[in-house]
This record gives C-alpha cells, sequence and structure tokens, in this order.
C-alpha cells in the first residue's frame, strides 16, 4: 500500500492519532502505573527503594535496546510485521510480571516487557515521519502530545485506583489489557506505510552504516542528546518522585496519583501550545525555551529541597520542568529526524534508544542518594537539566538539520516536500 493511498483525510487523521498516541503511550503506562505501588512492592519483597527502582530501570533498557531492534526492523520489513511482534512479547510479559515471585523475577520480566513495549514507540515516530514532512511532522508530534500526554495523567491515577481494589499484581493484569487491546487494534486499523520499494536492505553492514552515519551527524547527536537528558531529568522525578512526595512529604498513594497527574496535564497543556506556535515560531526557538524551562524547574526545585521549603517550595518547579517536556520532546524529535528520511526507523530508533538510555541511567542514581530527602532527586533533575541545555547549544544550534517553514532543511526532504 502507497503511501499515497492512505495519506489521511480528517476522520484517517483521527484514526492515526488515537492509535499512533497509543502506541507512543506503552513507555508512559508501563513505567508510570505501578509507581504508587513502588512503597507496597518492596515490602512485600522484603528490598529496599533501590531494588525497586532497579525493575524500572530493567523496563526502560528494554525499551532502549528494543528500538534498536524494531527501528531498523521496520525499515527492510515494513512497520506491521515488527509491530505485532513486539505487541504479542509485550502481552505476555506483562501477564507474568503479575504472577512474578521475587523482586530479581520481575525485574527480568519488567527487561522483557520493556522489549515488547519499544516497537510501538519507535515504530509510531517512523509512521509520523512517513506520513507527514516539514512543520506538519512538529504539528503532528504535539497534537500527539495530546493522546500520549493522557497516559502520565491516568496510569499513576488508575494505579492507585488499583491499588484500593488489588494488590500491585493487578497493575500488570490491567497493562495486559491494554496491550491486547492495541494489538486487535493494529491488526484491524492501522495499514502498511513504507512501501516495498522504499525499504532498504535488511544487512546487518546496512543498518550498521546507517547508525554510523547518524553518530556522526552533528545536528542528530545534539538533538538526540538534549531530548535524551532532558527526558533523564524527568524520569528522575518519576523514578524518585513517588518515595519522596510519600515517604518525605506524607501524601497518600492517591494524593501522589492527582499530584503526577497535575504535572502531566501541564505538559499536554504546553505541547498543544507548542503545536499552535510551530511555523509561526522557528522550531529551534521552541526547543531552546523549552529546554530553558527544564534548566529553570530543575534548578528552582533544588533550592526548595536544599532549603527545606516543604510542598509549597516543591511543587511548582515540579510543575514546570514536568510541562516543558511538552515543548522539548516534539520540537527535538522533529529536528533529529528531518535529515533523515529514507530511514526514519532506525534514526528513530537511536533517538528513543538515547533517551531510555540516559533515562535509566537517572532511576538508580536518584535511589542511591537516598530516600529521606528530597535533594538527591532535585540535584539529578537540575544536573541533567543543565546538560542537556549545554548538549543543544554546543552541538545542535545552527545545525543543517534545522527546519523552517517549509520543511527540514536537508536536500533531500526538501525534494520530497516539493514532490508531495
Amino acid at each position: 500500500m502507497s503511501t499515497e493511498t492512505i495519506t489521511p483525510s480528517r476522520s484517517r487523521t483521527l484514526r492515526f492519532l488515537l492509535i499512533l498516541g497509543g502506541l507512543t503511550a506503552f513507555g508512559p503506562l508501563s513505567i508510570d502505573m505501578y509507581l504508587p505501588a513502588f512503597p507496597t512492592i518492596a515490602a512485600d519483597f522484603g528490598t529496599g527503594p533501590a531494588q525497586v527502582q532497579l525493575s524500572l530501570t530493567a523496563c526502560v533498557i528494554g525499551l532502549a535496546v528494543g528500538q534498536l531492534l524494531a527501528g531498523p526492523l521496520s525499515d527492510s520489513l515494513g512497520r506491521r510485521r515488527p509491530l505485532l511482534i513486539g505487541l504479542a512479547v509485550y502481552c505476555v510479559a506483562s501477564l507474568l510480571c503479575a504472577f512474578a515471585p521475587s523482586a530479581l523475577t520481575l525485574t527480568g520480566l519488567r527487561l522483557v516487557q520493556g522489549l515488547g513495549a519499544a516497537a510501538g514507540i519507535v515504530i509510531a515516530r517512523a509512521v509520523v515521519r512517513d506520513l507527514y514532512s516539514g512543520v506538519a511532522v512538529a504539528r503532528f508530534f504535539s497534537t500527539l502530545m495530546l493522546v500520549t500526554g493522557l497516559a502520565p495523567i491516568l496510569a499513576p491515577v488508575l494505579g492507585g485506583q488499583l491499588m484500593r481494589l488489588t494488590s500491585w499484581r493487578g497493575v500488570f493484569v490491567a497493562l495486559t489489557a491494554i496491550g491486547v487491546l492495541l494489538l486487535v487494534v493494529a491488526v484491524l486499523a492501522l495499514p502498511e506505510t513504507l512501501p516495498a520499494a522504499q525499504r532498504r536492505p535488511g544487512s546487518l553492514g546496512t543498518t550498521l552504516r546507517t547508525f554510523g552515519q547518524l553518530l556522526v551527524h552533528r545536528g542528530f547527536i545534539g538533538y538526540a542528546l538534549a531530548a535524551g537528558l532532558a527526558f533523564a531529568a524527568m524520569f528522575a522525578y518519576i523514578s524518585g518522585s513517588s518515595f519522596v512526595l510519600q515517604d518525605v512529604y506524607g501524601l497518600s498513594p492517591q494524593t501522589y496519583s492527582i499530584v503526577f497527574g497535575a504535572n502531566a496535564l501541564g505538559l499536554v497543556v504546553l505541547g498543544q501550545l507548542n503545536g499552535r506556535l510551530v511555523g509561526r515560531v522557528s522550531t529551534t526557538a521552541l526547543l531552546t525555551t523549552g529546554l530553558g524551562m527544564t534548566v529553570v524547574g530543575g534548578v528552582l526545585l533544588l533550592v526548595a529541597a536544599v532549603l527545606g521549603l516543604g510542598l509549597v517550595g516543591i511543587l511548582p518547579p515540579l510543575f514546570l520542568l514536568v510541562s516543558s517536556m511538552g515543548m522539548v520532546m516534539p520540537n527535538a524529535t522533529t529536528l533529529a529526524l528531518a535529515a533523515y528520511p529514507q530511514a526514519a526507523g532506525t534514526a528513530s530508533a537511536l533517538l528513543g534508544t538515547a533517551q531510555f538510555v540516559v533515562g535509566g541511567v537517572a532511576a538508580p542514581l536518584v535511589g542511591l542518594g537516598g530516600e529521606h530527602t528530597a535533594v538527591p532527586m532535585a540535584a539529578v533533575m537540575a544536573a541533567f537539566g543543565v546538560l542537556g541545555l549545554a548538549a543543544y547549544a554546543l552541538l545542535a544550534r545552527g545545525s543543517a538539520a534545522a527546519l523552517t517553514e517549509d520543511g527540514p532543511s536537508a536536500p533531500t526532504v526538501l525534494a520530497e516536500a516539493a514532490a508531495e
């Protein structure tokens, strides 16, 4: 099926938005839904916070490695087959997590769960790049934030409510059900978006050469590091906030889930504002603004934690930092993928891997810093925010991959946009 055949009408655009949003939400769902259960899991297995956070890190590693596998495969085999296999793996692993007898077993199964979920995340980005070019990509990614942003809002709330009705194991049963639903929808409603004529040879050598080209592309690396380091700042919040807000500041699992959801709502709102500004304000300016917000939020959070300002001092900078992702992620993703439309799956894989690898490093750093103060979490968040802005300023600003009103400056993409 050619991309012209499925170029979206309004109804198909909405359908793609919902499906791709659901696939992209795999990461937040798998990460966030069981966050309110962290203290309970630790008590159930007789372990400390660091061991429970290791299961989170394992899932993130799976999400990173899985993208390296699924992205190049989707460039050579098409989008559907790798996607459906990944969804099936996710469903099986999620169900087995519900019956894990130990923290070590849970950690191993979370690794497999992440491997399966990665296919949905990386292929969803590649499908967007198959169908759109220029600022339309940034607009679609910003709109996608409305759908995917619901996942971190609803996931901890749903997890907190499930904890009232069942144990943490019931959370993984719910994830299994969500995975089965997305698998059925993908089988029935998501067409192939990469025609056979546009697929790349699937040899290991071709894949490694493409990775090599991406790794020496200064702009791509700058945007990937900026996104990955900013994501790590938010991931430090994701992995540490459950212990900090519940154990240090005394919030219940239900109240914590509400706070977490409110922060995610800020991400959605800023993502929608970003979508309205794309085309009127340069994509690089929007990205710079988002990264600046990340730094300001992280620094203010650290100051509040060190001075012991309590929830009144902690919550506003947390909201600012999490909200900034609504402006950082769509623009960094668009700019990173701009120069490589012919290898969107592979580029998307490397971009996503950078985010989850760096994010995975953040989780144990927060846990090792102690569980009775907010300072370790705040310090890690501030540090990664500053590093993200520095990587962007040193490597990506002025890159040839920057977007103009008409699209990426890379000649191959301009030619593609003209042809469309």
